[in-house]
């Protein structure tokens, strides 16, 4: 196993990804995607995912289909728009202690004209099925409550060994406490990243100590990350410098990050098996 020191750096990264973005769709984001396409165009951004929001915080109504389209249609989005290479993409809330995802449980009868769906479809597999990629994510903690650390844990790798989950959404303002070496092993096995995300280090608390110290475990057991926005709007996209003053103060290798460069994005998500390389 390859020990990366850590120690105090003196230098920028390089990010020309950002990989964990919203749109309108998510209900409390404010652009649309062609807006935040422009901005990655604008920030020097090469590729861009566009990640809603997939879970109950959107609609009431969760068997209604139609609520859904958006993300069964984002397939007729252009791959490469404004020079920017474009992914289709959602954050799917984790929903219970077996790390399955929002939607799994949810029955869908008729489509989105009105026709009968013979035998029934489910709403995760019909939103997720034209996807490059999942982020899997716990907002809502009322499923962990009481759980052991143990427990947690589990919950997280079951989560990320989900096929088309690449990584787990800002695991380190979640507030679900877990084993974080156990969690990034696996996810080094799984050739999987973990995400530093800016927006965690906006809030208030100990989430930015929770952040700093999984870096440093990253770095120190050779495991990559994915460092976004987690952009709501589109001034936001490739904006990063917050978690990029962390990972300057810890001294944290470039090499490990693995949305450098569009090329070392892609070829992540192939080696996890998540999505084949450059389609």
């Amino acid at each position: 196993m390859v020990v990366y020191p850590v120690g105090r750096g003196n230098k920028m990264y390089k990010i020309e990804c950002d990989t964990h973005t919203h749109t309108l769709f998510s209900r409390h984001a404010y652009s649309t995607i062609e807006e935040n396409v422009r901005a990655a165009s604008e920030n020097g951004i090469k590729l861009l995912a566009s990640t809603d929001h997939f879970s109950d915080m959107l609609f009431g109504d969760f068997e209604c289909v139609k609520n859904y389209q958006y993300l069964f249609c984002c397939n007729n989005w252009p791959r490469l728009w404004k020079d920017v290479y474009l992914l289709r993409g959602c954050e799917a809330d984790i929903v219970d202690m077996e790390g399955n995802l929002f939607g799994h449980d949810i029955a869908v009868k008729k489509s989105v004209t009105g026709d009968t769906y013979d035998p029934e479809r489910n709403l995760l597999e019909m939103a997720i099925e034209k996807l490059d990629f999942v982020i899997a994510s716990v907002h809502a903690k009322r499923h962990t409550e009481g759980m052991s650390v143990a427990q947690n844990t589990q919950m997280y790798i079951k989560a990320l060994e989900n096929q088309k989950v690449f990584f787990i959404g800002h695991i380190g303002r979640a507030g679900v406490p877990f084993d974080v070496d156990e969690v990034l092993l696996r996810s080094k096995e799984l050739h999987k990243p973990i995400e530093i995300n800016e927006h965690s280090f906006s809030w208030e608390g100990h989430h930015k100590k929770v952040c700093r110290d999984i870096a440093i475990r990253c770095a120190e057991l050779g495991v990559s990350i994915c460092v976004n926005t987690d952009a709501h709007m589109s001034c936001e996209i490739g904006g990063t410098a917050k978690a990029q003053a962390m990972l300057e103060e810890i001294g944290f290798p470039q090499e490990l990050i693995i949305n450098s460069t569009k090329e070392s994005f892609l070829q992540g998500l192939s080696d996890s098996g998540v999505m084949v390389k450059n389609v």
